[in-house]
């Protein structure tokens, strides 16, 4: 029984590929690296997805013999399979359906030896002969299955991992011992790891590909509205002081950083920006009302308060319904801790900062009574 599995299905959460050309010397390495992964007290049920040979019957045919019988391999091969696996000699109809009947030996006559060497074969003559007077048989080991990853053998050695663990920690634990073997292995052999967090590499890999474009595009609409080096320096300052509350909250719900939750980060920096955008509107527009740089900060953030943390408690409760989720739960508590905290320090922080930044102005550079937004921003430039 597994548990339902979220994204891509990989399987084993843990999983190691042995890859080579010779299949005997990477069953070696992967029973030294089942041993590595089976070291680990987080491993659990170390398993492969093929490495033991199976017993199978080789027949061995005199090819003078069969010629001089008059019976040639494709022939025999046609007889042989008849009894063991059996040929359709007609089709019944079911209604709209063509049903194959299917003409074979019985089941004790299939699987037993003695049976198959004294089978008798029909000669072109009319005579009859058994099979042992032309087959030998034999027992021989071999591979039942072989997977090939580029065509060259690969061999997975998998397992699974204890309650409360993560995937991602059980592999960084085992790295050292992993990487020891892997420099032990001839030129034409390798470990690779796979599972869960190959599968979660490949997905974060495709958001952060687009993360350059995404902040240019982000930092251009900035400057566009702002129009100033010191107010944009401003909003980007207050932009990571989400992480505070997501480390917090994933901590808390015992929840994982993983792909989801980057997505909740990447939606609560776009959040965080736009609160910090509208609180220093507020101050551009309170200091073109003639007030000083500390008053305008103050009342800005007061006027502000409520619409701000308004908005952030509504979107802080609409993320409680999937919350308790599995996939969705950890980019919900990301959001939740990261906006509440940043909420509160952008309101506190962001007034401080204006002030820092802008309080050595000199008192020619403070706004007039009725000057405009403009002119302030000018100002500020």
């Amino acid at each position: 029984v597994y548990p339902l599995e979220l994204g891509p299905p990989v399987g084993w959460p843990v999983q190691y590929r042995v890859t080579g050309p010779d299949i005997a010397e990477v069953r070696g390495i992967a029973m030294k690296l089942a041993q590595v992964v089976a070291a680990n007290p987080h491993t659990d049920q170390v398993n492969f997805d093929w490495i033991e040979p199976s017993r199978e019957l080789r027949l061995r045919v005199d090819q003078d013999e069969a010629r001089r019988l008059g019976l040639s391999s494709q022939a025999l091969a046609a007889i042989v399979n008849t009894v063991v696996s059996g040929t359709v000699v007609t089709q019944l109809r079911d209604d709209i359906y063509l049903v194959d009947v299917v003409v074979r030996a019985q089941g004790s006559d299939r699987i037993s030896l003695d049976t198959l060497r004294t089978m008798q074969v029909a000669l072109p003559g009319g005579r009859s002969v058994p099979l042992s007077q032309f087959v030998t048989f034999s027992y021989d080991l071999d591979a039942p299955l072989i997977w090939r990853r580029d065509r060259v053998p690969t061999l997975t050695v998998a397992a699974d991992i204890k309650p409360g663990v993560l995937p991602e920690t059980v592999v960084s634990a085992l790295a050292p011992g992993i990487e020891a073997l892997r420099k032990t292995l001839p030129p034409a052999y390798g470990i690779a790891t796979g599972g869960t967090v190959e599968e979660s590499a490949k997905s974060q890999a495709s958001v952060i590909a687009v993360v350059p474009v995404m902040l240019l595009i982000m930092f251009t609409v900035l400057m566009a509205e702002l129009r100033s080096f010191k107010l944009f320096a401003i909003v980007i300052s207050i932009a990571p002081l989400g992480m505070i509350g997501v480390v917090g909250a994933l901590l808390l719900s015992g929840k994982p950083l993983g792909f989801v939750a980057l997505l909740g980060v990447l939606a609560l920096i776009g959040i965080i920006t736009k609160n910090a955008v509208i609180l220093i509107s507020q101050i551009e527009s309170e200091r073109a009302a003639g007030k000083s740089i500390t008053q305008a900060a103050l009342d800005a953030a007061s006027t502000r308060f409520r619409p701000i943390m308004l908005t952030a408690v509504s979107t802080v409760l609409g993320m409680i319904p999937i919350a308790p989720t599995v996939f969705w739960g950890p980019m919900a508590f990301a959001i939740m801790g990261g906006l509440l905290v940043a909420t509160v320090l952008t309101l506190v922080l962001l007034p401080v900062l204006y002030v820092t930044v802008f309080g050595g102005a000199s008192p020619a550079a403070e706004p007039a009574q009725g000057a405009t937004p403009d002119t302030v921003g000018a100002a500020a430039r």
